[in-house]
């Protein structure tokens, strides 16, 4: 059966209405406007920029790339321009694009989290925030907040505190139990949770013996980790009552359903920006194509319809 008339695309994040359910994710896709030549912009559910500390950040020492099997461990760091030159420099032409602006929100300790959120809710054109508390190459380690509940709650607490918009709490897979993880943040208010993260991973190079990132370990993305991806997705979404974002490994239209029927409200398309720079605008019509030949009159109608009995 083929849908008669258009696909409704559109979906919702706790109150943040997309008008389809494909993100570009913070760290692949720059500040946004870097593929505007590439793409239309305005014909992505919306961008998450690249994350944003109050002041500028140089981020880690280089190599800070190393390509392996299905995949790419990063170590960048979280380098950014900081709040002030993002919103003077670049938010006004993300304005003009017509995209829905989501800001990744970094910081060092929780007052710093707060400053920033306090500094971009002065600011128009944003639809909502990313709390990044799990980068897992900022620290030797991959220590960030998101290990912990405590921590977790406590920062969401506060930055929830502070916010006028719609909070999404990106989460890291590098812990026991990430459903305890996420629902601290819905207990602490967030209006969704993003995950995962990437994996704390690392790439050796054998003729030198020597790690080939310089800050040892990095953060593992692309198709190798989108199976346990989906899994963590499924189990989050089955036990919250906020919606979840889902990434990992998404370089397709399929894979996108995929956390679609596993629970995601929406997704966001990362490492696949590297390799194809219009890859979030060719799976929103992937998407499309798919709903179409099958005759689901609404994307919605997608989510969360994975039968495990």
């Amino acid at each position: 059966m083929v849908a008669a008339g258009p696909v409704d695309l559109r979906v919702a994040v706790g109150p943040l209405e997309l008008r389809n359910p494909v993100l570009a994710a913070s760290g692949t896709f720059g500040y946004g406007l870097e593929f505007a030549p590439y793409l239309d912009l305005g014909r992505l559910g919306g961008l998450v920029v690249k994350g944003l500390y109050y002041g500028p950040r140089e981020g880690n020492p280089p190599p800070r790339l190393a390509e392996t099997a299905c995949g790419l461990i990063n170590a960048i760091g979280l380098q950014g321009v900081g709040v002030e030159a993002f919103a003077a420099k670049v938010l006004p032409g993300l304005r003009a694009a017509g995209a829905a602006v989501i800001v990744n929100v970094c910081g060092a300790d929780d007052e710093e989290y707060v400053r920033v959120v306090e500094f971009l809710d002065r600011q128009d054109g944003i639809a909502a925030y990313e709390l990044n508390i799990s980068c897992p190459n900022v620290k030797k380690e991959g220590a960030c907040p998101a290990l912990s509940p405590r921590t977790t709650f406590d920062l969401v607490k506060g930055v929830k505190r502070a916010s006028r918009r719609p909070v999404i709490t990106k989460l890291s897979p590098n812990v026991t139990s990430i459903v305890e993880i996420a629902q601290a943040a819905e207990e602490a208010g967030s209006d969704a949770v993003a995950l995962v993260n990437t994996f704390l991973a690392l790439a050796v190079d054998l003729e030198t013996r020597r790690p080939r990132l310089g800050n040892v370990y990095g953060g593992l993305s692309g198709p190798a980790i989108k199976p346990i991806a989906l899994r963590m997705v499924h189990q989050v979404a089955t036990r919250l009552e906020v919606p979840v974002v889902g990434m990992g490994g998404i370089m397709t239209g399929t894979d996108a359903l995929e956390f679609l029927v596993a629970g995601a409200a929406a997704v966001e398309v990362g490492t696949a920006n590297f390799v194809d720079p219009d890859a979030a605008v060719r799976v929103v019509a992937e998407i499309e194509a798919w709903c179409r030949a099958r005759g689901v009159a609404a994307v919605r109608d997608v989510i969360g319809t994975l039968r495990t009995d």
